[in-house]
C-alpha cells in the first residue's frame, strides 16, 4: 500500500534524536510523499533542511500558524511572502495557515487579518490553501468565502474534526478543499467516522498525521510519526467498506491532484 502524509512536523525537536530511523520508517510502511507545513519563524530553516536532505519525499509549506503570531506579524509575513515570491524554492502550498480561536481568542481580529493576508498568497502564488481551524467554524467560512473564486487550487482543512453540518457546508461551499483525516478517526469515542459516512464520499479525504500530535490506535498518547498513517487508512477502509489497497490509491491521488506533486 502506498500513502501520503500530507500533514507532518517530524522537522521539530521531538524528532532530533531519531529523525533518519523515522524517515526510514515510514519509506518501509509505504510513504511515497511527506507533506511539512511550516509553524513559525524558527521553524523554516529546520525544516527546509529536512527537504533538503529528502527531496524525492519532502516537500516544504509556507505559513505562519495561528497560535505563533508574534507580537509584530507583519515583518515575518515580509519574509515569508518574499520567500513565495522567490520561486527559488517550491513551495507545495501555503500553510499552516488559519484561525485558532481555542488557545488564543485574544486576538481574533488579528488571526483574521493574518489569515486573510496569507489567502491572498495562494491566489497570488497559484498555491493550494492548508489550512488549520479550532473553535473557529464560523469565521473561518466568512474569511474564506470572498476568497472563493480565485482560489484555483483549492485547498484542505487539516485536522477535520467538526460535525456532518460542518462538513457539508466545507464541501460543499469549498469544492476544490478537501478534509484532512488523520489518527482521531480511530478513537473511540470519536463521532468522525459517522460523519464521514455519511456527508463525505472518499474522494474529498486526505490522510494526515499531524506528527508528533494525536497518534492513532494503539498509539495514542504517544509520539506520532508517518509510518502509523496505514492504521488510518485501516479504519476509513472500514467506514467506506472497501479495501486498505482501495483507499491508499484514491486519496493518494487526492494529495497528488491537490498539490501537484
Amino acid at each position: 500500500m502506498m500513502f501520503i502524509d500530507t500533514h507532518t512536523h517530524i522537522y521539530t525537536e521531538e524528532f532530533d534524536a531519531d529523525r533518519a530511523d523515522v524517515v526510514e520508517r515510514a519509506r518501509r510502511a509505504g510513504a511515497v510523499a511527506l507533506l511539512l507545513p511550516n509553524i513559525d519563524e524558527a521553524s523554516i530553516e529546520p525544516m527546509m533542511a529536512l527537504c533538503d536532505a529528502h527531496p524525492d519525499l519532502c516537500h516544504p509549506m509556507m505559513g505562519l500558524h495561528p497560535t505563533e503570531l508574534p507580537p509584530d506579524p507583519s515583518p515575518l509575513l515580509d519574509r515569508m511572502e518574499a520567500m513565495l515570491a522567490e520561486g527559488t524554492r517550491k513551495f507545495v502550498a501555503v500553510g499552516e495557515v488559519g484561525l485558532d480561536f481555542y488557545w488564543d481568542a485574544g486576538r481574533r481580529d488579528e488571526q483574521i487579518a493574518v489569515f486573510d493576508r496569507q489567502i491572498t498568497w495562494a491566489e497570488r502564488y497559484g498555491l493550494p490553501l492548508v489550512i488549520h481551524s479550532r473553535s473557529a467554524h464560523r469565521d473561518l467560512v466568512d474569511t474564506l468565502l470572498p476568497h472563493r473564486d480565485r482560489l484555483a487550487r483549492g485547498g484542505v482543512f487539516h485536522c477535520f474534526g467538526g460535525t456532518a453540518e460542518e462538513a457539508k457546508e466545507l464541501l460543499d461551499t469549498f469544492p476544490g478543499f478537501y478534509l484532512g483525516i488523520g489518527g482521531v478517526v480511530t478513537f473511540k469515542r470519536s463521532s468522525l467516522p459517522e460523519v464521514l459516512a455519511t456527508e463525505v464520499p472518499l474522494e474529498r479525504l486526505l490522510t494526515e498525521t499531524d506528527a508528533p500530535y494525536l497518534a492513532p490506535v494503539p498509539y495514542r498518547g504517544k509520539r506520532n510519526e508517518p509510518a502509523y498513517v496505514p492504521m488510518v487508512v485501516a479504519r476509513l477502509a472500514e467506514i467506506y467498506h472497501t479495501t486498505i489497497e482501495a483507499v491508499g490509491e484514491i486519496t493518494t491521488q487526492n494529495a497528488r491532484r491537490l498539490f501537484a506533486i
